[in-house]
């Protein structure tokens, strides 16, 4: 056991500038989060507290009741400080959360607490990082349009940029009550806040040892910016506001702030887009150069497999569907993701997996977000504890869509029926075409028939196949995949013998792919019609040596949250991976 320090809390405070500075470089985090002078700015928001134990210095952050703890900085024992945080949390009977965690830190917390934290990134709140030299010089065809904006800011000649501080702040302030002034309808909270905050700079800006920039045109203040230093090599963009009916304004301060201020550093960290659609696409329109990836990490029986599970999940899923090596790999190098498949570790390694992968359903005449249930197993021995059921609970609680999986045995409906899983996208007949077709000369057959039928097979690309597929079978129901998914339906389909292809009859195009299994031939998905179907068959088993076509669509189950009403249930489920 650790020897244990006592940790305590304060609000933070200047007093704390220098203290806070010196650890939050002895760590070199990238994300906007760990920077003193954008801690106490929000410190109102999110009663920012801060404390040292360990020769480590922690953040605990509160908002709606909740309190969440930085990742400890600082060349102390990290490990021991998030021990210390987990008996704290536990002694008040809640679970600890620390955000944000970056990649280094996440990597430490799975070495040291394997199978103990959920660590989950969410795309809105990664860091948006570029190369000064890119913000400063706009090179490229890429930046193209940046360049005119600033060229047509410039043309009359009627600007100034100059640093920002007392003798311009006062003017900075009316400029942002204006911009504020612009937006009366679109006003929030959340605006609200980041005005309290941008106010609190202004107050203490030489003491916080912020720096800016700005712009005038014909005198007047049009765009201000304010940052600060966050590690060695990298500054950091906390406010930037320009009047965006002024052409040009926003990238102008942007490029003339990296000129004044940005040259002694190789990155700008131009923070977080919130899931703001818009602050995405400016952001997005810079490309930036890396996205800093920040995680939540919660204590957790149910976590996130990740990289370092790769052996003990491949043993697991041999060990329940009897797949080979090569398969496994096959899905875990294009399928799997940090963020999509749940488990619970034993033994010091996962006994228990189901992956949840994004998918999109029509339910009442809307396409919305859903997750399909795939590779539920457990090892033998750990059978008949529960776990398959508690990660399905789980996921159905953290993603709060709906739940669609395709039983693999008839038998188990009833198994997820138990966990509310209802019938759903009915099972379709299953059709079987026979024939007795000799199978000499086969390929000159094939080829002759190809040549004589009036359909061109050709291959198709993911994006092809997806809009066929979108076109065919839209309606009530349809479960839609991604353009990464169906590639991997595609290779899936090939590393199981299989085809695929687009054909093309004049003007129209359809879709069959389709795979072998012992003497049968099973159609996967096609959206040929029956008799169109049959009429290809007997070509496409000569070319595969079958005596036997069927297809079928094997229906499926679906869990719904509460807040979603479908009478219907009914729909296509196919193509599901497996």
């Amino acid at each position: 056991m650790f020897e244990k320090e006592k940790l305590t809390f304060h609000p933070i405070s200047l007093e704390d500038k220098e203290w806070m500075t010196q650890k939050l470089r002895e760590d070199e985090f990238s994300a906007c989060e760990y920077a003193f002078a954008n801690n106490f700015m929000w410190s109102e928001v999110f009663e920012v507290e801060v404390g040292q134990v360990y020769d480590c210095g922690i953040i605990r952050y509160r908002r709606r009741g909740d309190f969440s703890y930085s990742f400890p900085f600082g060349n102390g024992d990290k490990k021991k400080a998030v021990v210390l945080l987990r008996g704290i949390c536990a002694a008040h009977e809640y679970k600890l959360h620390m955000y944000p965690i970056e990649e280094k830190a996440r990597k430490l917390l799975m070495e040291w607490f394997p199978g103990e934290f959920e660590l989950d990134a969410n795309r809105d709140s990664f860091d948006y990082v570029y190369t000064v030299e890119k913000l400063s010089t706009l090179k490229g065809k890429k930046l193209h349009g940046k360049r005119n904006h600033i060229a047509r800011f410039k043309d009359e000649d009627d600007w100034s940029y100059e640093t920002l501080g007392r003798d311009n702040i006062d003017e900075c302030r009316k400029m942002a009550k204006l911009w504020i002034d612009q937006r009366e309808e679109k006003w929030n909270e959340e605006m609200e806040q980041e005005m309290r905050v941008l106010e609190k700079a202004f107050v203490y800006f030489d003491e916080l040892g912020l720096f800016g920039g700005v712009l005038r045109k014909k005198g007047e203040i049009v765009a201000f910016t304010i940052g600060e230093r966050l590690n060695s090599d990298t500054m950091v963009v906390h406010f930037e506001k320009a009047y965006p009916e002024l052409q040009g304004a926003y990238p102008m301060i942007n490029q003339q702030f990296v000129l004044d201020r940005g040259q002694e550093f190789a990155y700008v960290n131009r923070e977080e887009d919130t899931g703001d659609l818009g602050l995405r696409k400016a952001k997005l329109s810079y490309y930036p150069d890396a996205l800093i990836k920040k995680y939540s990490a919660v204590e957790s029986r149910v976590v996130f497999a990740n990289e370092m599970d790769e052996e003990a999940i491949m043993d697991l899923w041999k060990q329940c569907f009897g797949d080979t090596k090569e398969y496994i790999q096959m899905y875990l190098e294009r399928r799997f993701t940090t963020e999509n498949m749940l488990v619970i570790h034993e033994d010091g390694r996962p006994v228990s997996m189901a992956s949840f992968l994004p998918v999109q359903i029509m339910i009442n005449g809307e396409m919305i977000e859903a997750r399909y249930v795939y590779a539920v197993g457990t090892l033998l021995e750990y059978r008949k504890k529960g776990y398959a059921a508690e990660i399905i609970r789980y996921a159905f609680e953290k993603y709060q869509m709906p739940l669609i999986l395709q039983p693999a045995e008839e038998e188990l409906d009833k198994y997820y029926a138990g966990m509310g899983f209802v019938k759903a996208f009915a099972a379709s007949p299953c059709w079987y075409f026979e024939s007795s077709l000799e199978y000499k000369q086969v390929e000159m057959t094939v080829a002759s028939e190809i040549n004589e039928s009036a359909w061109s097979m050709q291959e198709v690309q993911v994006k092809e196949y997806k809009a066929l597929r979108d076109a065919y079978f839209d309606g009530e129901g349809y479960v839609s995949w991604d353009e990464q998914a169906i590639d991997y339906a595609i290779v899936e389909n090939a590393f199981c013998g299989g085809e695929t292809y687009k054909l093309v009859n004049g003007k129209k195009e359809e879709l069959l792919m389709y795979r072998k299994e012992d003497n049968r031939l099973r159609v996967v998905e096609t959206t040929l019609e029956e008799q169109e179907l049959k009429e290809l068959l007997p070509m496409l088993m000569r070319k595969n040596a079958c005596s036997e076509a069927f297809a079928q669509n094997a229906g499926g189950m679906i869990l719904l949250p509460e807040t979603i009403v479908w009478e219907e249930k009914k729909g296509y489920l196919n193509l599901t991976l497996g």
